[in-house]
């Protein structure tokens, strides 16, 4: 088992990914609720030193443990205990290296995947979770959902269905 932690302020790779929502902007008129929890970019709790060592806030901190999130800062909601993809993001699990007669070195097979959280306009296509799918290269931005290894992409990134799971 290999267990590799950073208290770095610059890891990005062990920052909080989830905030829970306190309030909605007025007027906001939408799938999420106050209670539900946001998966968020890594820089929406981001501190930073400034040029003479002074840790400073980021542009999302408002006070305490508060903190501002623009819809562009998210890309995935759980409300009632179930995920759903936010705007144009979608959820792909990477899969196993597959049996080929050329031997591939991998953890994973490239551009492949299978389909766990589609959003609207996907799902509008035929896309459904649990499809396996192929996606364009260098696509990849990745989350631990639920203690899951998962992409986050857009949806058009998404190129083919290859068949339901």
């Amino acid at each position: 088992m290999d267990i590799i932690t950073s208290t770095s302020e610059e890891d990005h790779t062990s920052s909080t990914r989830e905030a829970e929502v306190i309030a909605l902007p007025l007027g906001y008129e939408g799938p999420i609720e106050v209670g539900d929890t946001l998966l968020v970019h890594h820089n929406v709790f981001k501190f930073y030193n400034d040029m003479k060592g002074r840790q400073q806030s980021g542009k999302s901190f408002f006070r305490d443990d508060l903190f501002f999130v623009d819809t562009e800062q998210f890309y995935m909601y759980r409300h009632d205990g179930e995920w759903h993809a936010y705007d144009r993001y979608c959820f792909v699990q990477p899969v196993a290296p597959e049996d080929w007669i050329l031997m591939k070195p991998l953890k994973e097979e490239p551009l492949t995947g299978i389909m766990r959280y589609p959003n609207e306009a996907l799902t509008s296509m035929g896309v459904k979770a649990g499809d396996k799918v192929t996606f364009k290269p260098d696509s990849e931005y990745e989350f631990s959902v639920d203690g899951e290894k998962m992409y986050r992409m857009y949806d058009h990134q998404i190129t083919t269905i290859l068949d339901g799971v």
